[in-house]
């Protein structure tokens, strides 16, 4: 204890010892100082060196501790992912930077084209310039050089006349009336429309006199003329109605001549008058034989030689339906083209030139050229003959049963009443008319009445004796319904009628049909034929046909019409141009002027029936010698004009005789503002496309915010008074082009097929050619016709929800076709297309086109529309029914015929496609 004591203290005891300690102290310091030096400096080197001596002597697959490359530390599992997106990012990034550097060479490139570009633009605009300079240029010369060739018509010299007085010569008399020498052409120029005043009866005594059943028809007649006009000063025709008389208090002779010449605008000798007298009795008397009428025309259904002038003269039907419509449902068809009796004929002779008692002389004295004042013993005896002879069925009556009707001298007298003949011209192949024996009785009121009870029938008339003149024998070609026979022949009569084949049976019974309608059947065909028949006399053209006004709603156009790539992707084939010029309309017809003087005389066989298809307004009845077809809406077509067959390709030329032309589309719809708004877009870039007419059904007007597709062509609304289907052929004025495409709201049609059917269609203008095929058949359980869609090999219509016509057909339908077909089509909402079909397989006497094997064209998803109703189709099959009962026969005709084409089909190179080809 005592040392330990010692050494802390320092010193105490043995003086040295402290030192020792600090020294030794400090050693130990400075030792574990180096100590710590060595291992921390030495022993890392010593270990360093240790373990690279191990690796190298060790396997070098097999190294641990020794630097590695980078490839092998990417052998560590640990950092391979790492590695991968490290090379991949490193192949981006020279992958980018390579297409950065393309992207900025094309970008230097086509910073060049653009302002290359820009300058071809600024020259193109230039260009252009110059070249619409050049068309205007072009344009104005064609006008001048066309104004030229073509001058306009010089005007009469008195356009408007006004002294009443004129220089025109006597005839020598009052007989040898002609135009020529009776007829005031001053009044009447050409340009002036044909104005007609027509003199108020009831303001002049002899109106008192007239029916007033005659009287109360033609002057509603007169109310819905377009010719009739107020300002007697500029008329060109004064017409005087005076029709049947009252007999008990009908004025004298003398009394009605001085009535007559006192008229207004009589002018002394009554020039440019007409008077009018019609009958509705076979026993009509001819109170104006005694009459001087002056130098006015006549129109009457009884006539003497001495009276007669003609070719200024008309004779006329009589006006038997004076306030009332024919009855469809009451005159028999057509068909049977036979019927019980093969003649009839039933009538009493009153009187004669030579009584029956005498004897009749032989053939002989005939030949040697000694004529029998009367034939009418000879004409008994041998229809008596074939009566008795039961080769044949007759009906053959000399006796009326009843009192007979009053008749002219030499006059066979109708027998019984209207309801009882009627009954036997129905039953009646043929009816017999034997003009009465006085040679001077040019035409009698019962004659007249004969011809039109057998027409109304459709009994062929079978006229005995040349020497009748018939109504409008100077404009109508009656040998197309009528045979006459003179009266020596009548010993051959049945051999004739006999000979006759069920084919020109029907011909010529439908033809008589047309006849009656057209011309005789009610007091507006009546006083409209005998107006239309001075017209043409004197060479004024009609006037033009009435359009539809366009009432046009308002919409705006700013929504972008798209593509349909199921209607526009067309590969290689070329459909034709998109129209980028302001729309083009077809050529007017311009052959008015020239009508009437070039076709007056010529015999036109124009196909029978009802509606001729004619220039003319539906007010004017157009006689068959002025009947022409508007199949090409001008008069003069251009030699070579087609430029087909210069060596351009299918696709790049139009063809036919109208290198320029262009459709409307007409798009009937109701309240389906979607599927129409699709519709729409899908004639976008539909190349010939002249307008858009749609057809607003509805009575509510569409929605202010609906925006309507801009397709490149005008898209005009149409507001109609109702909701009609018959709205879809209204002619209306907005339709500039020939071409229709009536197309339904929910038609989904491509537009290589819209196009192959309208260069069909340019084939055959007068037809309808359109996709879905229809047919009619006839149930015979039933002894009904029905109406089909089922696919088959043979067609006899073309729905119209996706056809084309032409525009003429549109008139027809609306203004001409009997009101009682568009009155069954309002009453079922259905049967619009049947009858279209009916109208024109009637007038043409052919069938529709189908084109393509579609036999559908509904767009898919869009909603069902009025014909998958179970009711559609019972309707149509009594639509179909009762247009027969109206035609009288069954229009339509089959057709197997279906015309596809290969170029749409199969792609051909450009330099072999330059034929057009039907399969």
């Amino acid at each position: 204890m005592s040392g330990y004591t010692m050494l802390r203290n320092g010193g105490l005891g043995n003086g040295g010892q402290p030192w020792m300690l600090r020294w030794s102290s400090r050693i130990r310091l400075s030792w574990l100082s180096f100590t710590l030096f060595i291992i921390l400096v030495f022993f890392p080197l010593i270990a360093h060196y240790y373990l690279t001596t191990i690796d190298d002597a060790d396997d070098a697959g097999k190294r641990i501790f020794g630097p590695r490359t980078g490839n092998e530390l990417c052998e560590v599992k640990h950092v391979q992912d790492l590695c991968r997106i490290r090379e991949s990012v490193s192949e981006e990034l020279l992958q980018l930077e390579a297409k950065r550097q393309e992207l900025n060479s094309e970008i230097a490139k086509l910073n060049l084209k653009i302002e290359a570009c820009k300058k071809s633009i600024e020259n193109a605009k230039q260009d252009l310039l110059q070249l619409k300079n050049v068309i205007s240029q072009t344009e104005h010369s064609y006008k001048e050089l066309m104004a030229q060739n073509q001058p306009k018509l010089s005007l009469p010299i008195r356009l408007l006349p006004e002294k009443d007085d004129i220089d025109i010569p006597l005839p020598k008399s009052k007989r040898n009336c002609r135009l020529y020498n009776c007829f005031d052409y001053s009044r009447c120029p050409l340009t002036s429309g044909f104005p007609v005043f027509v003199y108020n009866s009831d303001q002049y005594p002899f109106g008192n006199f007239v029916d007033p059943l005659i009287k109360q028809a033609l002057e509603a007649s007169v109310r819905n003329n377009v010719y009739v006009t107020e300002n007697a000063n500029n008329a060109c025709i004064y017409v005087v109605l005076m029709g049947e008389m009252q007999e008990p208090v009908m004025p004298k002779s003398t009394e009605l001549e001085q009535q007559l010449h006192s008229l207004p605008y009589w002018r002394t000798d009554g020039h440019n008058h007409l008077i009018i007298n019609l009958s509705r009795k076979s026993e009509t008397q001819n109170y104006l034989y005694n009459v001087s009428t002056g130098r006015a025309m006549i129109a009457q259904s009884t006539f003497y030689d001495l009276q007669y002038r003609p070719g200024f003269d008309i004779v006329v039907s009589p006006l038997v339906h004076a306030m009332s419509e024919p009855n469809f449902m009451e005159i028999p068809p057509q068909v049977p083209v036979k019927r019980k009796y093969l003649f009839s004929f039933q009538g009493e002779k009153i009187e004669s030139l030579r009584s029956s008692l005498q004897e009749a002389r032989s053939f002989e004295e005939e030949i040697e050229g000694n004529a029998p004042a009367d034939y009418d013993d000879r004409i008994i005896t041998t229809l008596k003959a074939v009566q008795d002879s039961k080769l044949d069925i007759v009906m053959v009556e000399f006796t009326c049963k009843n009192q007979a009707k009053p008749s002219l001298p030499t006059e066979w007298a109708l027998c019984g009443e209207r309801d009882d003949r009627l009954d036997l011209l129905k039953q009646s192949t043929f009816a017999l008319i034997i003009t009465p024996g006085d040679s001077h009785l040019v035409i009698s009121a019962g004659s007249a009445m004969r011809l039109f009870e057998a027409l109304e029938v459709g009994a062929i008339p079978v006229i005995l004796g040349e020497q009748i003149q018939l109504p409008y024998h100077d404009m109508i070609q009656w040998h197309e319904a009528v045979l006459i026979i003179p009266k020596p022949r009548v010993t051959e009569v049945h051999f004739l009628l006999r000979s006759i084949s069920d084919n020109d049976l029907l011909s010529i019974r439908r033809q008589g049909r047309f006849l009656w309608e057209t011309y005789f059947s009610t007091s507006d065909t009546v006083f409209n034929t005998v107006l239309a028949t001075i017209r043409t006399r004197i060479q004024i053209p009609a006037a033009p046909i009435k359009e539809e006004p366009a009432v046009k709603i308002p919409h705006r156009s700013g929504k972008a019409a798209g593509t349909d790539p199921n209607m526009a992707d067309n590969g290689d084939l070329d459909l034709g141009p998109v129209e980028t010029e302001p729309p083009y309309a077809s050529p007017k017809y311009l052959r008015n002027f020239t009508l009437t003087a070039t076709d007056i005389y010529r015999n036109w066989n124009a196909a029978p029936g009802p509606f001729y298809l004619f220039p003319h307004t539906p007010f004017d009845p157009v006689l068959p010698s002025e009947a022409k077809f508007l199949g090409s809406g001008t008069g003069f077509r251009p030699i070579g004009g087609g430029a087909g067959g210069s060596g351009k390709e299918f696709q790049a030329a139009l063809g036919g005789n109208v290198p320029r032309e262009q459709f409307t589309v007409v798009m009937l719809t109701y309240e389906r503002e979607e599927v129409l708004m699709n519709s729409l877009e899908r004639l976008n870039g539909l190349p010939y496309l002249n307008k858009v007419v749609v057809v607003w059904n509805s009575p509510k007007l569409p929605p202010e915010d609906l925006l309507w597709p801009d397709i490149g062509v005008p898209i005009v609304i149409v507001r109609t008074e109702k909701n009609s289907l018959n709205n879809r052929f209204l002619p209306w004025d907005e339709i500039e082009t020939e071409a229709i495409l009536s197309i339904d709201d929910d038609a989904h049609l491509r537009h290589d097929e819209i196009m192959f059917g309208f260069r069909v269609w340019r084939e055959a203008r007068d037809r309808i050619v359109g996709f879905p095929g229809r047919y009619h058949a006839w149930d015979i359980p039933h002894q009904s016709w029905l109406y089909n869609s089922n696919y088959s090999c043979e067609l006899s219509m073309v729905l119209t929800g996706a056809a084309f016509f032409h525009k003429y057909y549109a008139y027809l339908y609306s203004y001409v076709m009997p009101q009682a077909i568009r009155d069954m089509v309002d009453e079922y909402i259905n049967c619009e297309d049947i009858a279209m079909n009916f109208l024109v397989s009637h007038i043409t006497r052919k069938p529709p086109i189908k084109v393509t094997s579609r036999w559908t064209f509904r767009c898919p998803g869009c909603p069902q529309a009025l014909s998958h109703d179970d009711s559609h189709f019972h309707e149509r099959h009594k639509c179909i029914n009762f247009f027969v009962k109206v035609y009288g026969y069954m229009p339509l005709l089959y057709t197997q015929f279906r015309v596809d084409s290969v170029l749409f089909k199969t792609r051909l190179p450009h330099d072999k496609t330059k034929c057009f080809k039907f399969i």
